[in-house]
């Protein structure tokens, strides 16, 4: 697998179908953002305030970051043909059922990779690469959250380093874009400053990060034809 192959394939499904990633995101991100501008304007008038925001927003927040992935990975499947076959509710929809095990299995795997970078570096960067494809996995194979981690595995054996350097980068990209979107918002009140800056930067780099990882599934999978393909109905 070839890094700036797979950033290359993953830009132009971005541009083409610009508009249906940024207003599949927005849909969500209009309400996590919003609940963490709230949070964060609750924090500056009271401990309690501060505090009930912050856990409504980190509850609902998982959950819906989560279901965005998940859309956005079922949303890059749809249009990897040239064309959009299902509207953005139908694409939610498609992937409620998956929401569950995404979550799960992110929730998991932020832990134990958050813990592998906090003790030591290394682990933490094997489990990042090693763990990347999950949300594809459930979503397009429909795996649950237990037999996700296993199959990712599989899916990145023997392409490790290509995936750890793809998934920096990657994130490097994101967190560049997003610094400079942010920027553009700064002179507005911090509220707006703080919800609509966050709203435009999620909306427009998550789903690129998203075509990104589900690009490089779609390229490992077809490098071990041992491995069973995708069903038709999961496409």
């Amino acid at each position: 697998m070839e890094i700036g192959g797979v950033l290359g394939e993953a830009w132009s499904l971005y541009k083409r179908f610009l508009g249906r990633f940024f207003m599949t995101a927005l849909a969500v991100f209009a309400v996590l953002d919003l609940l963490s501008a709230l949070a964060d304007r609750a924090a500056g008038n009271s401990v309690g305030a501060g505090v009930f925001w912050a856990l409504v927003a980190a509850l609902i927040g998982v959950i819906g970051y989560f279901w965005v992935q998940a859309a956005l990975v079922e949303t890059v499947n749809d249009v990897r043909d040239g064309r959009a076959d299902r509207s953005i509710g139908e694409t939610y929809s498609a992937v409620r059922p998956r929401l569950a095990a995404a979550t799960v299995a992110g929730v998991l795997a932020a832990i134990g990779i958050g813990i592998g970078l906090v003790l030591l570096i290394v682990p933490g960067l094997y489990l990042l690469t090693i763990w990347s494809m999950l949300i594809p996995v459930i979503v397009i194979e429909g795996r649950s959250a237990g037999e996700a981690f296993t199959r990712s595995r599989e899916v990145v054996r023997g392409n490790g380093w290509p995936v750890l350097g793809l998934v920096i980068v990657t994130f490097l990209l994101v967190a560049i874009a997003s610094t400079i979107i942010r920027l553009f918002f700064s002179p507005l009140p911090n509220f707006l400053d703080v919800w609509l800056g966050s709203l435009v930067a999620h909306s427009l780099t998550v789903p690129f990060a998203a075509a990104a990882l589900t690009t490089a599934y779609f390229k490992l999978v077809a490098q071990k034809p041992s491995e069973p393909a995708p069903s038709a109905a999961a496409l």
